[in-house]
């Protein structure tokens, strides 16, 4: 690291030189504000230990002056006793630490030790973040369709305002990440985007998930958890599949939502809540409503600004576009010189319902790069139902049996689902009857 040290005492700037030396780092020196901020322009630098009380400057401005050009400094305030409450409110403002005067040598190498490790962790962040990257392929967040278009437009200008914001369509159409680039677009893209599925725990488990619990709530609580919602603190709650939510922590989140406070699981204390709520569906909330599983004061509250995402067959401006940067981003990530989608995918693709959406075409266009022998997709690599085998003319209606059609339907389902369990429910049957289905389709 290259350290600065900004103090108008030379003894304290050569006893921190000192030690700042021997822990390894490279260290300059300003006796004033102007110094300092003519190094910061002129060379870069890790970290700053800034005397508060320079003279005639303030050090909470020179504070401001610095992480306004250099956000990413770790700013260290060295004060006396006297001005620790200056002090908080400088690492308020945006500072690292601060240490008091007088200081020893120790207490200034563990702050650098800190320091050194804090930037070891966002360096391996910013790594997992690529490596998430080159594993996943690109958001397309636009489109040639009217009325999709209309609803992106509607997202991106409500991202930057703290509305809770209703993300509505079928499964697979993109809704989570739509609500991750809300919040990458929002005043706290800077804080967690924490995302709680709601179909995917009991009621029990949920609630102690969503709000946290203390130790002894129930059986298995073990210690203190804090819960999503202060994990979310100060940045975005992502609920997905809210038309899920058991009905017995609904009034809860309609709380959590007007008051912005809650309870943890076994505690009477009441938590105040920092965070932006972003919620996404693929049930009908209206029917729902109706029909008793989804309080009608709690949609209200959501439902400040709707989105609704359509199936990928209606729209059919982007299908092509889309398809092809999956080409493109499968192609690259499995090493192979696949150019182009032969005439007849194009078409197959084109009359193709898509059932499973972006998901489904994603899994559609890795498959196919895997099977391809050549430069080019052909209909054969692609799964029977878009022509290329025995199951491709079995539909409703059809002249097959009831067997057929359902083997037919079962396997296009588990082709779509996210896992069984999701497959198991789209089906409207037990995961344990689904296994057996699988059995005998020799599906295992």
């Amino acid at each position: 690291m290259r350290v600065l040290i900004v103090d108008d005492e030379a003894g304290i700037r050569k006893t921190m030189r000192i030690a700042v030396e021997t822990s390894g780092y490279t260290v300059a020196e300003a006796p004033n504000a102007q110094r300092a901020l003519k190094y910061l322009e002129e060379e870069p630098f890790d970290a700053v230990f800034l005397d508060l009380t320079l003279g005639a400057d303030n050090g909470l401005e020179v504070l401001g002056r610095m992480l306004e050009t250099h956000p990413s400094l770790a700013v260290v305030i060295v004060t006396g006793y006297a001005n620790i409450s200056t002090a908080v409110e400088a690492m308020r403002r945006g500072a690292f630490d601060f240490i008091p005067k007088p200081f020893t040598p120790e207490q200034i190498r563990a702050v650098l030790s800190k320091i050194d490790k804090t930037r070891i962790l966002e360096t391996r962040v910013r790594s997992l973040e690529s490596e998430l990257e080159r594993e996943a392929p690109p958001i397309d967040l636009e489109s040639e369709e009217p009325a999709t278009h209309r609803a992106l437009d509607v997202a991106f200008k409500a991202a930057a305002t703290p509305a809770n914001i209703l993300i509505l369509g079928p499964s697979g159409t993109g809704k989570s990440m739509l609500a991750r680039e809300l919040h990458r677009r929002s005043p706290q893209s800077n804080a967690p985007f924490v995302t709680v599925s709601c179909p995917s725990l009991s009621r029990e488990l949920l609630e102690s998930e969503l709000f946290g619990h203390v130790k002894g709530a129930f059986t298995g609580a073990v210690a203190d958890s804090p819960g999503k919602i202060a994990a979310a603190h100060g940045g975005t709650l992502f609920l997905d599949e809210i038309g899920e939510l058991p009905l017995e922590i609904q009034p809860k989140l309609l709380r959590l939502l007007q008051e912005r406070e809650y309870e943890r699981v076994g505690e009477s204390k009441t938590r105040m809540a920092n965070v932006r709520v972003i919620v996404a569906t693929n049930r009908n909330l209206p029917e729902e409503i109706k029909a008793g599983r989804f309080r009608e004061d709690l949609y209200y509250r959501l439902n400040v600004i709707s989105v609704l995402l359509p199936g990928l067959h209606q729209r059919p401006a982007d299908l092509a576009r889309i398809a092809e940067s999956y080409r493109i981003f499968f192609a690259t990530r499995l090493g192979k010189h696949i150019r182009a989608f032969a005439p007849e995918v194009v078409t197959a693709f084109a009359n193709y319902r898509w059932p499973g959406n972006l998901r489904e075409l994603r899994n559609v266009i890795e498959r196919a790069t895997i099977l391809a022998n050549g430069d080019t997709i052909l209909l054969r690599d692609l799964p029977e139902e878009f022509g290329a085998g025995p199951g491709a003319n079995i539909s409703v209606g059809a002249r097959v049996t009831l067997d057929d059609l359902e083997s037919e339907h079962i396997r296009r389902v588990l082709a779509i689902a996210r896992n069984l369990d999701e497959a198991a429910r789209i089906l409207g049957i037990d995961p344990a009857t689904l296994y057996r289905k699988r059995q005998k389709l020799g599906l295992i």
